[in-house]
């Protein structure tokens, strides 16, 4: 069963049957059936089901948003337009697509020689909680809009919001089975994986569980993208403009109850502007209401899952023990559900948990540097990478830095964010591949060469 548990009173709301083996097996079977329709039809006929699909979307925002609220704490104020950019996702794929896989013709001693792009198959889409619209359209519109046909996989804490994004392919009158959804215990999964219908798999979550689902799709020998977790360093430079950036920084931090694999983890600031910066980040958080997600005075719900909250105060209690300074929050309350407060740690240095570690919460982790060269080294001193920012007046030096930095993407003088028009991924221990943009649409089609004398 997948239980769905409401994270602001910790209360369970209702169970939810997952397939067993033989019907995860049929339905695989419905998205496979379905594909070579799906691949024959053109790039305007499937561009008119995903601008289809947008519109549903946009007139179930709000209903949408409440599910998210309810089942994994999400601020309405933040859910709503998450539902606008998924529906953005699948209309800039709808435009665009054809362009991103338009046929190349390469030089060579044929006649003519040129590489088309066609789709792989049916493809399997693991997706996690913390933003269920968006991550799924992430997988969805690129991998439709290529010819491919889709097997989703949602987290099963949200089972309400991975069949509303099902229903909304039903509503929109798109083709039967281009979208499957698959509700599944995660025992299952490896199952799905190693199905030999299933051409590619697309994981997006924790890096233990990304180095489970790699070690599966690499034994059967097919491609596989993954966006993993990410400890996202971000330089604050003496001479940057410390209001702005404390501004975009807490933003950064503080959205979905910090539980983002791109937001701002490790604040690396400048020491000559540093206790500046502190007081500054300080008055922002401390102004944060924390409360019911379905309220739109609500800045920050509760944290997904009571384990996910545990284990963010254990990052907190064992930095703080190493050394850190708590200035805000760092404790459990006493209340229903899962609330964790904004928690602001200064004086982190490198040895300490919540600069090591990944924090997936309101926590936000101030670090001094004492010159450029220890804060380029302290920011590239993780196993991830994934996301990072500069904050500079000097942007000729920031685009110097941002080619030092060990990350998928470096925003500089702004928010580390994913955008439909550009490929988004990590490094290292943030996983492989990319999604998005033109290089993301290509990561699950064949790049077939053709050559004619």
């Amino acid at each position: 069963m997948l239980v769905a548990t409401n994270p602001l009173t910790g209360q369970e709301m209702e169970r939810f049957p997952a397939l067993d083996k033989h019907e995860m097996y049929a339905r695989i079977g419905e998205a496979v059936d379905a594909f070579p329709a799906w691949r024959d039809t053109s790039y305007a006929d499937r561009a008119a089901v995903l601008r289809a699909i947008a519109r549903q979307l946009r007139a179930e925002k709000h209903e949408i948003a409440e599910l998210m609220a309810l089942e994994m704490g999400k601020p309405i104020k933040e859910g709503v337009p998450e539902v606008e950019k998924a529906a953005l996702c699948a209309e800039h794929y709808a435009e665009n697509a054809h362009i991103y896989l338009d046929s190349e013709v390469l030089p060579s001693d044929a006649s003519r020689s040129y590489v088309c792009y066609q789709p792989l198959g049916t493809l399997l889409g693991i997706l996690p909680w913390n933003a269920p619209l968006w991550l799924a359209f992430r997988y969805l519109a690129p991998a439709l809009m290529a010819g491919n046909t889709c097997v989703m996989k949602h987290d099963p804490h949200v089972p309400q919001s991975a069949q509303a994004i099902a229903n909304a392919f039903i509503k929109a009158g798109a083709p039967d089975n281009i979208m499957v959804n698959l509700p599944l215990e995660t025992p299952e999964v490896e199952l799905a994986i190693r199905d030999p219908r299933i051409a590619a798999v697309s994981f997006t979550g924790s890096s233990g569980a990304g180095k489970k689902v790699a070690a599966i799709a690499g034994s059967e020998v097919k491609p596989c993208v993954l966006e993993l977790g990410g400890s996202d360093p971000v330089l604050v430079l003496e001479d940057a403009d410390l209001a702005q950036a404390a501004d975009v920084i807490c933003l950064s931090r503080i959205i979905n109850a910090g539980q983002s694999c791109i937001a701002a983890k490790r604040v690396i600031v400048a020491a000559s502007v540093y206790d500046q910066f502190v007081e500054l980040v300080k008055d922002r958080l401390s102004r944060l209401q924390l409360g019911d997600p379905r309220q739109s005075s609500t800045d920050i719900g509760p944290i997904a899952r009571a384990d996910l909250r545990q284990n963010l105060h254990r990052q907190v209690e064992d930095t703080v023990a190493a050394g850190a300074k708590c200035l805000l929050g760092g404790y459990l309350p006493d209340t229903a559900g899962f609330f964790y407060p904004v928690t602001l740690l200064t004086d982190v240095t490198p040895t300490m948990c919540a600069f090591r570690e990944e924090t997936f919460g309101p926590i936000m982790v101030l670090i001094k540097a004492d010159n450029l060269d220890q804060a380029m080294a302290m920011a590239n001193d993780t196993e991830y990478g994934l996301g990072a920012g500069i904050w500079t007046a000097d942007t000729a030096l920031a685009e110097q830095l941002a080619l030092q930095i060990e990350a998928g993407q470096v925003a500089i003088n702004g928010i580390v964010k994913t955008d439909p028009r550009l490929p988004s991924g990590g490094i290292k221990g943030s996983g492989y591949g990319r999604e998005l943009g033109p290089h993301g649409i290509r990561e699950f089609v064949n790049a077939k060469q053709v050559w004619i004398k």
